[in-house]
């Protein structure tokens, strides 16, 4: 019995290390982003229409624009969908712009290029 009590008390540790907190802080948030398996002209038209017809914010992804980079279309896409996505989606908007999107949980910010995530 005295061996179990330092083998539970260790994966009691883990378990509140590894639990997540409970204050909210980054819970909840999702992003929309271009599915890898897409291909590119699949994604381009995709990206095309959330930058035109869809009223994604694309400002960010112009050249000399802070997600500019990388310049590529699976990058720019992944911004303008979830521009478009969190702009929409408490209206009834998808992320699926033809199967070329998908929902995640893994911030894709990077350097001083800012994904958008609203609750």
């Amino acid at each position: 019995m005295i061996t179990v009590v330092p083998r539970l008390l260790s994966v009691v540790l883990i378990l509140v290390v590894l639990t997540p907190r409970s204050d909210g802080a980054g819970q909840g948030m999702q992003w929309c982003i271009a599915d890898e398996q897409t291909a590119v002209d699949v994604l381009q038209v995709a990206l095309d229409w959330a930058c035109g017809a869809g009223g994604a914010n694309c400002s960010m992804i112009q050249p000399n624009k802070p997600c500019y980079f990388p310049n590529t279309v699976k990058d720019h896409a992944s911004y303008a969908f979830n521009s478009y996505w969190q702009k929409h989606k408490h209206q009834g908007g998808t992320c699926y712009f033809n199967a070329a999107a998908m929902v995640t949980d893994l911030n894709p910010s990077h350097d001083a290029c800012q994904f958008e995530s609203l609750p």
